[in-house]
């Protein structure tokens, strides 16, 4: 697919139907003029579902589908005759999509695997007709429920993508040539800042007919924080992976302050990132003669273990001589099926807890979609909703 073809990021007004009216009748017919209350209940009203689907890896094709509506239940009738219940409207959404209300920036609802379905607004219960309320004390009751109303919500939907291995370095550290090196995946490669612009996925193979996935996203710099360079944007899509490789190039002045910096910028935008497990990888070494290799190796095994308080995994490589890359793949999938990060995956599948969105910085990533000519581009009031994002307070949540 093009490169433009790659959309995590979406908004849409979503609407459940409301609930249909009972009905109010009284059965009057030739030879039973006193048939009493026959009216019937109205439909339920149809709600809105998300489901997981393994064959959407993006979620461009809801980039312009700003609506999604139920239908609407029946209303009730005589003879007791019940009213149709709303279609339910379903959205298919990549594993790993990530749902915020678009106005309060609270986390709502996540899909993570495929069938999964998830009831983001549940359709309005139709009323009862007057049929149910008959009684020995009041045999023609002349009243019904209405329906339920119905629920609207303007949500964002964000795409996290689900890899096992996640790749982060500075720009031009060589990420995307180890991707193409260990994978078929083909991301852009070029020798200039900022290459890739989208985050991509590729299949390692294993021995054994063994397999995990490598995410390859945007290079972050110092000050990613702050918005310098393409942000943090794109860090939301390592967030559930369960281990990081960090990439320096070795012709870097100071590897290990380049290591601190990227450590840093995770910090910032998750401090739960940093217990993830890490390895490091130093790259281009094709640069490198054996003996510096050497030193440097000694260097950085002395100062992570300083510093960390346990040895991270340093491999040495070189994606365009294909030198340790098969050492690279044995220490990940070592520490992929590890003992630790294995008790990590499950602790972590019981205690998730996606963090509401701060609103300040929600409606600078929604201006910046609007920059980017994406799904914000044609709302005539975005404009106004910004203006009501950026002076959002606490209070209004009370109110």
């Amino acid at each position: 697919m093009a490169e433009s073809n790659f959309v995590d990021y979406v908004k849409i007004y979503c609407r459940s139907g409301k609930g249909g009216r009972g009905s109010m009748h009284l059965r009057h017919v030739k030879y039973n003029p006193n048939g009493g209350p026959d009216g019937g209940d109205g439909g339920n009203g149809g709600s809105v579902i998300l489901r997981g689907n393994h064959n959407y890896w993006t979620l461009l094709h809801l980039k312009y589908q700003r609506h999604v509506k139920a239908e609407h239940g029946g209303n009730g009738g005589k003879d007791k005759c019940h009213g149709t219940n709303g279609k339910d409207a379903y959205i298919d959404v990549p594993c790993g999509t990530v749902v915020y209300n678009a106005e309060t920036g609270k986390y709502v609802c996540d899909v993570t695997y495929d069938g999964q379905e998830v009831v983001l607004l549940k359709g309005g219960r139709g009323g009862l007709g007057n049929f149910q309320f008959r009684s020995a004390t009041n045999q023609a009751p002349r009243f019904a429920q209405p329906g339920e109303p119905m629920q609207e919500m303007t949500v964002i939907m964000e795409l996290k993508l689900l890899a096992d291995v996640g790749l982060v370095g500075f720009p031009n550290a060589g990420k995307s040539t180890l991707v193409s090196s260990l994978s078929n995946a083909r991301p852009k490669i070029a020798n200039y800042p900022f290459t890739t612009m989208e985050p991509s996925l590729g299949i390692v193979g294993y021995h054994d007919n063994k397999s995990f996935v490598m995410a390859d996203i945007p290079g972050i710099i110092e000050g990613a924080a702050e918005g310098k360079g393409l942000g943090l944007r794109f860090l939301r899509h390592i967030e559930r992976n369960s281990l990081l490789l960090f990439m320096v190039p070795g012709d870097t002045d100071d590897i290990k302050k380049e290591y601190d910096i990227l450590l840093n910028e995770l910090r910032k935008f998750n401090p739960e990132m940093l217990d993830k497990h890490r390895v490091l990888a130093i790259t281009k070494c094709d640069l490198l003669d054996e003996e510096l290799i050497t030193m440097l190796r000694e260097d950085l095994t002395s100062k992570m273990s300083l510093q960390e308080g346990k040895s991270i995994p340093i491999v040495f490589i070189s994606a365009v001589a294909q030198t340790g890359l098969n050492e690279l793949k044995d220490v990940l999938w070592k520490e992929l099926n590890s003992e630790s990060n294995k008790l990590q995956e499950i602790t972590a599948e019981d205690t998730l807890v996606h963090r509401d969105k701060d609103m300040s910085v929600f409606a600078r990533e929604m201006l910046d979609e609007d920059v980017d000519g994406g799904d914000f581009a044609d709302d005539e009031d975005f404009d106004e909703e910004i203006e009501e994002l950026e002076d959002y307070e606490i209070e209004d949540i009370e109110d």
